[in-house]
């Protein structure tokens, strides 16, 4: 990105200044070579987000924005309804609440290093991965609909789970307002099999262990200590999302001219939140949200089934699940009032501070957890919300480390054999069906995951607390 395009605030912060149709200013997070490294098109789209209508204070991009479809990757910006604030899906993306969700194992790496050849077969037969690989769950047409309004508490009363689950995933493990009803035959066909599964591309499953402790008291309250064994679970709405995306973009650029929007990019589109494209858009996408908090907790009850296998009587624990690719009604402080706001985060993730009523009691004192995803080959972090954050951001943070090239230019770079086996040779074993797949998430496609958590943690986005490093991983 041309930097002499911005306006520097800080050392982390540098601003689009409103020209031309933007409403608010840009707001981009991070270091200079991190937004120097930023592909032109943040700017673009960041640039184009700002003039949308009913936007309120700014839009941002977060410390790993890459180009993305409409919006930036790591892009958040928030609306106002009673401004005539819009809902756009490809503010969301086409992975509806694609999140993380972290377990704590209660085992040490010392243990598990001797079992860990072990543990990654077992992992790779008991969750499927990969394009278009099915589970061993068939919904039928009631099912379904009973699973995208009801979420994780669905799968916690089929038996996948516990009850105790529900308390450590936002919304509860249920997103309210969800309508099956407006979700298409054919998004719900393309579900059908694959709940329970991981799907393709930087999805993944990953047996991590806590390298290092940033934030001593955070991590106590997270039952985080270095040596610990953690389990990653990286996956979202599968196909069923992709079409709701799919579908609604269709329809949003259709409805946009009766509602006189006119968008400076096509992978804007949008319309009135108030609007009945805008209302049965909000019902589907939540309804893919639980389809995700569904899919995410299914695969936690296969991931327990199969540690005791290799580790009887083993106890693996959620410490979260949050999302990052969706839009919530939430409330914020604006000019000395409270506004109820829609929020877009893609490829961005909450990160409420401390004190905030969506957490759950026994994280009310600390904040939220915010999980950051690495690469197979580097680390991933858990972080923590930070007080100012919500003035900051809309209590927003990173998602991950951000991809620094397409995937096709990582396969003419890397052999996913070879990958596989460099890997290997320091410790970490890889498991998945697709050689190409992993040359496409090669850990050098990727930005350094360290410097874009540093970033987020000096500008007051969310705070690190521990850096986890993986023994396996399940790719698809």
């Amino acid at each position: 990105m041309d930097l002499s395009l911005l306006s520097r605030k800080s050392d982390v912060e540098w601003w689009i200044e409103p020209h031309g149709r933007m409403r608010v200013p840009g707001i981009v997070f991070g270091t200079e070579s991190l937004v120097k490294e930023m592909d032109e098109k943040v700017y673009e789209q960041v640039t184009n987000v700002a003039t949308l209508r009913g936007i309120v204070r700014a839009s941002y991009a977060m410390p790993d924005a890459h180009w993305g479809y409409g919006f930036s990757i790591g892009g958040v910006a928030a609306f106002d309804a009673d401004q005539g604030g819009v809902i756009s899906a490809g503010g969301v993306g086409f992975d509806i609440s694609c999140g993380v969700r972290l377990l704590s194992t209660g085992l040490t790496r010392e243990l598990v290093e001797p079992l860990k050849k072990r543990l990654a077969d077992e992992l790779a037969r008991s969750v499927p991965a990969g394009v278009g690989r099915g589970g061993r769950l068939h919904l039928d047409g009631p099912e379904m609909d009973a699973m995208l309004a009801g979420g994780a508490r669905w799968a916690v009363e089929q038996g996948y789970g516990m009850a105790a689950d529900l308390e450590r995933i936002e919304e509860h493990g249920r997103m309210s307002g969800a309508k099956p009803g407006e979700v298409s035959e054919h998004a719900k066909t393309r579900q059908r099999d694959q709940m329970g599964t991981l799907g393709s591309g930087n999805h993944y499953l990953e047996v991590q262990h806590v390298a290092k402790v940033f934030d001593p008291a955070a991590a106590s309250a997270f039952a985080l200590r270095e040596g610990d064994v953690v389990v990653s679970i990286h996956c979202g709405s599968r196909g069923l999302g992709h079409q709701i995306g799919t579908e609604f973009l269709k329809r949003m650029v259709l409805a946009a001219p009766g509602y006189g929007i006119d968008v400076p990019d096509r992978e804007l589109a949008c319309a009135p939140i108030d609007s009945p494209e805008g209302e049965a858009y909000l019902g589907a996408m939540r309804a893919a949200t639980n389809c995700a908090l569904a899919n995410r907790q299914i695969i936690t009850h296969l991931v327990r089934r199969a540690f005791d296998s290799v580790v009887p009587r083993s106890q693996l624990t959620l410490l979260y699940d949050v999302s990052h690719n969706t839009c919530k009604v939430e409330s914020h402080q604006m000019d000395g009032r409270t506004q109820r706001l829609f929020v877009h985060r893609k490829g961005a993730t909450r990160a409420f501070g401390p004190g905030h009523p969506d957490l759950p009691p026994a994280l009310s004192a600390i904040g939220q957890p915010v999980l950051i995803g690495g690469t197979m080959g580097t680390a991933s972090y858990v972080l923590v919300g930070a007080g100012g954050s919500e003035a900051r951001s809309f209590g927003s943070s990173c998602h991950g480390a951000g991809r620094s090239m397409s995937r096709h230019q990582a396969l003419r770079q890397w052999n996913g054999r070879q990958v596989i086996e460099e890997l290997a040779s320091r410790g970490i074993l890889i498991r998945s069906p697709s050689a190409r797949g992993v040359a496409e998430e090669a850990p050098g496609a990727y930005k350094d995951v360290t410097a874009v958590v540093d970033a987020a943690d000096r500008a007051g986005l969310s705070r690190k607390v521990a850096r986890l490093e993986p023994l396996v991983c399940i790719k698809g």
